[in-house]
């Protein structure tokens, strides 16, 4: 089974929810709200790549998707229903604008126009900060072939535009998926 224009993929873990935590040894269930994009499965493994496909990713590899590819929703009768991504079984297809990041086994990278930047730590001022990290500041973890042409690569440090990210977890690190339009200064 082929698509012609989309890649064919499954939940990395087998479930397309992540809302179990292991915690000192015992399973928890963090959420049971099907809305709560913050649990929803973003790992995909590719089952299939598009006819005619010839790019880097490969089956196999991993898909760092959106968050609604694997959810379910209720209709207007509240019946529950899978995401227009849904085929069949455990297999959904993704387009090219519904996966940000992919790992061939080696490295992740990104696909297209989105960047990834870890928040940088609050610095030391004489005006205290709420919160943990310095607004609308981070490092470049993974890079774009558009930042690269105008010298931005990753390790930089970067200042973003308001509400441009978007959480993400990727090996345990946090990470924001920017847009590379949004990402405005290179400090």
């Amino acid at each position: 089974m082929k698509s012609p224009r989309s890649f064919i993929v499954r939940p990395l873990s087998g479930r397309r929810y992540d809302n179990i935590k292991n915690i000192g040894g015992m399973e928890f269930i963090v959420s049971s709200s099907k809305e709560d994009h913050k649990v929803s499965n973003r790992f995909a493994e590719v089952v299939e790549t598009p006819s005619g496909y010839e790019g880097p990713i490969k089956k196999g590899d991993t898909l760092v998707v959106h968050h609604n590819v694997f959810k379910f929703y209720n209709d207007m009768r509240g019946r529950e229903r899978s995401s227009h991504n849904f085929v069949k079984d455990d297999m959904f297809l993704v387009a090219d604008e519904q996966f940000f990041l992919f790992n061939d086994g080696v490295r992740w990278r990104t696909t297209g126009k989105y960047c990834f930047v870890k928040p940088s730590p609050v610095k030391d001022y004489y005006i205290t900060k709420p919160g943990s990290e310095e607004p609308l500041v981070g490092t470049i973890r993974y890079s774009t072939s558009i930042l690269m042409e105008h010298g931005v690569s990753e390790g930089d440090e970067v200042a973003f535009t308001p509400d441009s990210e978007y959480e993400f977890n990727i090996d345990g690190e946090k990470l924001y998926r920017v847009n590379s339009n949004n990402i405005c200064i290179l400090l």
